[in-house]
């Protein structure tokens, strides 16, 4: 394999993110999973690849996937490169973008295919260029949501027009879909959400301002500290425990 040509099959990568190491994986037409932190690299990847399995499983004639490990900036395709780049700015956040120093590594990361920062190869949409300085939305990075039911895909969709720093509750997403009553089931698909951040359950909330569940990183801490560096919050500030 040459390791400085852009893959055509389906590959996987980890990369830097001032919130820790996440993971993406990709087909030739789109974003098939990304990850936020876990409590190490590796437990990152096999959940991510893990999640992937079922999700191929699920699929009528399955047959095995294999994501191919992506250990170099060179090689990713273009839609990766663009995922990478805009995660990476929007979990850097506004001052993360005028902080050179807004991740630290160890001297192995890059031995072991930890990608760098890459935000300045993040290429905005039109909408994103009408808001300067403003994070990235990311709803323009295409997604493969093989594998996930109606219902949680209507609930990505809604989740993935709330701008960076917007905040809704389980109950206002269900009422906006048309199923007022289901805000158990939004929450349990947003747990479920294959694509965090680039579909931003973060942004979704509790009633009374709790945090709600939250299934990737430090759970409930993650999503309030995603948030916090968005800049999102109602009355300026948000409770782990509610009011």
């Amino acid at each position: 394999m040459n390791d400085h040509a852009p893959l055509p099959f389906p590959g996987h990568a980890l990369f830097a993110t001032r919130i820790g190491v996440c993971a993406v994986a990709w087909n030739a037409h789109a974003v098939t999973a990304v990850q936020l932190p876990e409590a190490s690299w590796a437990e990152t990847r096999e959940r991510m690849l893990l999640g992937l399995h079922k999700r191929h499983a699920l699929q009528p004639g399955h047959a095995p996937v294999v994501y191919a490990a992506v250990t170099s900036a060179q090689a990713l395709p273009a839609l990766a490169r663009q995922a990478i780049a805009g995660v990476q700015r929007l979990l850097a956040g506004v001052k993360g973008e005028r902080d050179a120093d807004w991740v630290r590594l160890p001297a192995e990361a890059s031995e072991q295919g930890v990608l760098p920062d890459m935000r300045e190869a993040y290429r905005p949409c039109a909408a994103e260029l009408a808001e300067p300085g403003a994070l990235p939305a990311l709803a323009q990075i295409p997604l493969d949501e093989f594998g996930v039911p109606e219902f949680q895909a209507r609930v990505y969709a809604y989740a993935r027009g709330l701008k960076p720093g917007q905040t809704r509750t389980y109950g206002e997403v269900a009422a906006a879909l048309g199923e007022p009553g289901a805000a158990r089931a939004v929450g349990q698909a947003l747990g479920a959400n294959p694509f965090a951040p680039i579909v931003p359950c973060h942004r979704v909330l509790a009633a009374g301002r709790a945090p709600g569940g939250f299934s990737g990183g430090q759970g409930a801490v993650t999503k309030l500290r995603m948030l916090e560096i968005e800049g999102g919050a109602w009355g300026g500030t948000l409770s782990l425990f509610g009011d």
